[in-house]
């Protein structure tokens, strides 16, 4: 298969790697030259995805972790990985998310402190352990995959989209405190996307699928879910060199549903 070298030499580290956004975001770095560790709490999920890329990028260099985002102890583990395999980091992806389906009214501390412990303290544990790696790369990079709805509003998961939007003020004040140390930090809001989650629910439901994929032309202009392929490219270039004088930003990725 084709490959560039927008990320050559580059090691990058994505959190939820086992599936949609994040195994979509893996093939983008991987054709354009990056070493990828893949960490996820679904080891047989990434084993598949790894299978996949080795396939596709026969000299990519790919590991896999499996691990409990919420956990700081993993995220240390995970950024020792990687500096064991690809002796650097230059990437940071922080992807991995959990979902709740609660009303604000009726949700409990226990969910509340569920999607935190992800969301939020996950990012941030992500964050602590991979900033001394990063801070030894030339031009590094953190990408935080936040949510359309952490900036527009509507109904059923508050709590969801409660910590992505505490993710953006995460996101700003992290490139405040890494500038000095040449590391940017962005956040992409991805609208809807059709992810195998949302087959896999879809079908659960007894939806067919082709009935699902016409289900969303009300939360975009463009009248569609995305792919996730259409999320990785923005992660994509938000890592390279190419937007190395953006940090700080959130870039909406959500078919001008933020305008609606």
């Amino acid at each position: 298969m084709q490959s560039g070298t927008r990320l050559q030499h580059k090691a990058a580290l994505i959190t939820g790697g086992a599936g949609g956004i994040g195994a979509a975001t893996a093939r983008a770095f991987c054709g354009e030259g990056a070493a990828v560790l893949l960490v996820d709490a679904n080891e047989a999920a990434l084993a598949q995805v790894a299978d996949r890329l080795r396939q596709q990028y026969p000299h990519a260099r790919i590991e896999c972790l499996r691990a409990d985002i919420s956990q700081e102890d993993d995220a240390r583990r995970a950024v020792d990985q990687a500096q064991a395999a690809f002796g650097r980091l230059d990437v940071l992806v922080n992807n991995a998310a959990m979902r709740n389906y609660s009303a604000l009214s009726q949700a409990t501390p226990a969910e509340w402190q569920a999607m935190v412990a992800v969301n939020l303290i996950g990012t941030s544990n992500y964050c602590k352990a991979a900033l001394p790696l990063l801070r030894q790369a030339e031009k590094a990079s953190i990408v935080n995959v936040s949510s359309c709805y952490a900036v527009t509003g509507r109904k059923g998961m508050g709590l969801y989209d409660a910590t992505k939007a505490g993710m953006l003020a995460f996101t700003r004040t992290l490139a405040f405190e890494e500038a000095e140390h040449g590391i940017r930090v962005n956040a992409v809001c991805p609208g809807s996307t059709l992810t195998d989650f949302h087959v896999q629910r879809a079908q659960a439901a007894g939806k067919d699928v082709e009935t699902l994929k016409t289900q969303r032309q009300d939360t975009s202009l463009l009248r569609r879910w995305a792919a996730p392929e259409e999320i990785a490219w923005p992660i994509l270039w938000l890592a390279s060199d190419e937007a190395s004088f953006i940090t700080g930003t959130t870039l909406l990725v959500d078919g001008g549903l933020h305008i609606m």
